[in-house]
């Protein structure tokens, strides 16, 4: 059973979040403040984090970091901080998604099977990821089709997509992937990856004017669909 860690101070929202949770087969763990939160992620082996950033003794933004000094479990922020710099601010300290408060509960169900999904697919060892539009992309021997079709992509392309591979579903911040991509120097050069981005969809997707494949999060970043 997949086990999740809610850390919140607001009482009511950790039994909505339990109750809900618990009615998709999910088992789960919950911490009030940032030092029992951080106590669990490190102590209870959770598979994935949702964190909320009001906390009391410690800025949920602190909480994702300390959290990924020893760890690289899945966190979702549920934070009613709606703000463009609160969420890429999350998204650079290693959160892997970002939902504001107040919250539909089936839109975060799929983001948590989003984000589980995303983990068995790094720990598993099926190299292989296809997307629902007919894409493939064979990461072990570099190869991505689509409709059965190889597919020639430049290096810079290739190191793009393997990024977003890897991290399928992920929200991932314009820096992050530049920083990945071509190194410190470029993390402000967002004009390269929306060059990258736009040709990557011209190879990969059925209607490169519509996106359904690599999503775009305005003024935050970009998403692989799986």
């Amino acid at each position: 059973m997949t086990r999740i860690l809610v850390i919140d101070d607001e009482p009511q929202i950790r039994k909505f979040m339990r109750i809900s949770l618990s009615a998709n087969g999910y088992e789960v763990i919950e911490a009030e403040t940032a030092s029992d939160g951080i106590a669990a992620a490190r102590t209870q082996s959770p598979d994935l984090l949702i964190l909320d950033l009001g906390l009391p003794d410690l800025d949920g933004q602190e909480v994702i970091s300390a959290v990924r000094e020893s760890s690289a479990v899945p966190i979702i922020v549920l934070s009613v901080r709606a703000e463009e710099l609160d969420k890429v601010e999350a998204l650079d300290r290693g959160a892997n998604d970002y939902v504001v408060k107040p919250f539909g509960i089936a839109e975060l169900m799929a983001r948590v099977r989003a984000v589980v999904r995303q983990r068995g697919v790094k720990e598993g060892a099926d190299t292989v990821i296809e997307t629902a539009g007919g894409v493939r992309i064979d990461l072990s021997r570099r190869v991505v089709s689509r409709g059965g079709e190889d597919l020639r992509l430049s290096k810079k392309e290739w190191e793009l997509l393997d990024v977003f591979a890897n991290n399928p579903d992920r929200l991932m911040t314009h820096r992050d992937l530049l920083l990945k991509v071509w190194g410190p120097a470029h993390v402000e050069d967002t004009a390269y990856l929306r060059v990258y981005v736009n040709q990557l969809r011209q190879k990969l997707e059925a209607d490169p004017s519509q996106p359904t494949l690599i999503v775009n999060e305005p003024g935050i970043g970009y998403r692989l669909k799986v």
